[in-house]
């Protein structure tokens, strides 16, 4: 098939070397095979995915997600960001809290981290988390308290989300049923006087 196609690959083809490249590349395939109907079946079923041709632009699409770490994140913008464990022992990193300068840095991270977006910034702080090693008799979950760097007064300017979503009618009811204060002590008193 090469023999009869090279001929044909400057007048029909740009990138002919190329072409002649993954031409070679199949002649080698297909000489592992027993038969041409073997060979044919097996090219139908499960067709090359790449040529021979080098690496070009990455095609990003508008979904492609980028994962990165806040140290290598310094210098870079992304449209949305997310910062996982916002939470002491992460941010700031338990190792990093034995000296003072040590716990400013980590707060100079997490600055990094929500300086990287453009339009959204949501950062993650998760009530408990599940432990490896954790006693046999305890809970494998601990709970979790917010970053130092995020003090309670700075939490109107957050947006605060969790899950599942409470719907309006059932956080009304919530809030009725906490607004009704009971005094258990008279309560108890009242049963056994």
């Amino acid at each position: 098939m090469r023999y009869w196609y090279e001929p044909h690959l400057e007048r029909l083809h740009e990138d002919a070397s190329t072409r002649l490249a993954d031409l070679v590349q199949l002649e080698q395939i297909a000489g592992g095979y027993s038969s041409r109907e073997k060979f044919l079946t097996e090219l139908t079923l499960d067709p090359p995915d790449a040529t021979s041709d080098q690496a070009g632009v990455p095609l990003l699409d508008e979904d492609y997600l980028i994962l990165s770490t806040i140290h290598s994140a310094k210098g870079q913008e992304w449209k949305n960001v997310f910062v996982m464990n916002a939470v002491d022992g992460c941010i700031p990193s338990d190792l990093a809290t034995g000296e003072q300068d040590d716990i400013e840095a980590e707060r100079r991270l997490l600055y990094v981290a929500m300086t990287r977006a453009k339009d959204s910034l949501d950062i993650m702080a998760p009530q408990r988390f599940y432990v490896h090693g954790q006693h046999s008799r305890g809970d494998r979950h601990v709970y979790a308290s917010r970053t130092r760097f995020i003090d309670r007064d700075m939490l109107p300017l957050f947006e605060a989300v969790s899950w599942p979503v409470v719907k309006p009618e059932e956080q009304a009811r919530q809030e009725a049923v906490q607004s009704v204060r009971i005094d258990m002590a008279v309560r108890l008193r009242g049963m056994w006087s």
